[in-house]
């Protein structure tokens, strides 16, 4: 007759074998799971870029287009979607890539240079509008939020949204740029910039 403990012990390690079988079965099933998500995301995605295969390869900037008329702008480029809608994000070009930003913009248009993704350049005739958003592509910013730019690229208006590391800025380069978009000349728009940093510091005076 085998001794009480014996089969006491052998219990429990039966009962350790189990669990272990039980958890590798649970892990496996997660893992599964994450897996077809992923992929499924993946599928989706390829399905956006093939469905955005007729959007033009993007711009690049001349070498030679005068001088930057602002500082230029270091931060983050987020994403860019169909004018109008935050939701209908582009992945055609890497335009759906968020990465680092630093914008210049000259009097022929926006110089957009991503170090994770290709850069790109918007010229001045392609320019529609410029403007504070919230969010874009279903991301929401925090205060300060983001300065979105509207452009043709072909057939298609888009919104492109960067927030700068220095969210104040923001505010000057909507008014450049809408200065710009308007035909105003480099002198008009440097002068509206620095009339635009010197009311910034005189309300912060005032604080």
């Amino acid at each position: 007759m085998a001794h009480p403990e014996l089969l006491l012990a052998a219990e429990q390690k039966s009962a350790q074998v189990t669990d272990w079988g039980s958890r590798i079965l649970w892990i496996g099933i997660c893992l599964a799971f994450v897996l077809a998500v992923y992929l499924l995301m993946w599928r989706a995605w390829n399905k956006r870029v093939k469905r955005q295969a007729g959007l033009p390869a993007l711009p690049l900037a001349p070498a030679e287009g005068g001088p930057p008329l602002l500082p230029q702008l270091s931060g983050r480029y987020f994403a860019s979607t169909t004018a109008g809608d935050w939701l209908d994000r582009i992945a055609a070009h890497g335009l759906g890539t968020r990465s680092p930003v630093d914008l210049t913009l000259r009097a022929d248009g926006l110089v957009v240079e991503r170090p994770a993704a290709a850069d790109f350049f918007i010229p001045v005739a392609a320019l529609t509008g410029a403007r504070h958003e919230k969010g874009i592509a279903g991301k929401v910013l925090p205060e300060g939020g983001l300065m979105v730019v509207t452009w043709r690229h072909g057939d298609t208006t888009l919104d492109s949204g960067f927030r700068s590391d220095h969210p104040a800025d923001h505010d000057a380069w909507i008014e450049a740029l809408t200065r710009l978009i308007a035909g105003d000349t480099p002198a008009g728009i440097a002068a509206g910039t620095e009339n635009h940093a010197d009311r910034n510091h005189q309300e912060g005076s005032v604080k």
